[in-house]
């Protein structure tokens, strides 16, 4: 496997998105090839799981049923795009990846994190991000973000205690494994945020080419 894999995570509000298009951006323009995906989905089958995911329903979703949910869109996501494009030599950059998982299944919902390792095991074998890049910001904040982009999606109508175990999860991990992680204030305007992107690509770029 000779690409990259690049994780962006964070909670809602964080700006990956935009910050995925700009990293995107940087490394096409010396010549890279990116692959750009995000979970849950990336595949028109995983979409499907993702629409079962996020849409509110008046039927409650057991917290087991979210779990498997995420780990077969994950499962199809990296059989048909993940594993192909590092096969390439693409960059993967995926807006969310398992350390979501440990964040709001784990973190918010309280699974334990064995049962969560278990399937990663299963579903992933070997394959983990070569570098996963944290959006951190306070809690209010990415929620009055999420709220001005209109109706809010399952997870986004979780309430604040939710997300403030979303944060510390993501946070505790990343304090855990500095080497995979960089932990970015995504609180700072989008152009201190992308300044911050800017002084990793000489890292990336040599990673991708060392």
């Amino acid at each position: 496997m000779s690409g990259l894999f690049i994780t962006l995570e964070g909670p809602e509000g964080a700006g990956k998105s935009t910050n995925r298009e700009y990293l995107a951006a940087l490394l096409r323009e010396r010549g890279v090839e990116v692959q750009l995906t995000r979970e849950p989905g990336g595949t028109p089958l995983a979409e499907r799981i993702r629409e079962l995911l996020l849409a509110p329903s008046d039927e409650p979703m057991a917290v087991d049923t979210e779990l498997l949910l995420m780990f077969a869109a994950r499962a199809q996501h990296i059989a048909q795009v993940i594993l192909p494009a590092l096969a390439r030599g693409a960059v993967v950059l995926c807006d969310r990846f398992t350390d979501a998982t440990y964040a709001y299944q784990g973190g918010g919902r309280g699974v334990p994190e064995s049962r969560i390792a278990e399937l990663e095991r299963f579903v992933q074998g070997d394959l983990r991000p070569d570098l996963t890049l944290v959006f951190d910001l306070p809690v209010e904040v990415g929620l009055a973000r999420a709220a001005a982009r209109g109706r809010l999606d399952r997870f986004e109508q979780e309430d604040r205690g939710f997300f403030e175990a979303v944060r510390q999860a993501y946070l505790a991990r990343a304090a855990a494994s500095p080497a995979r992680y960089r932990v970015l204030d995504a609180a700072q305007p989008l152009s201190a945020v992308q300044a911050d992107l800017q002084a990793l690509l000489p890292q990336l770029l040599e990673r991708l080419h060392g």
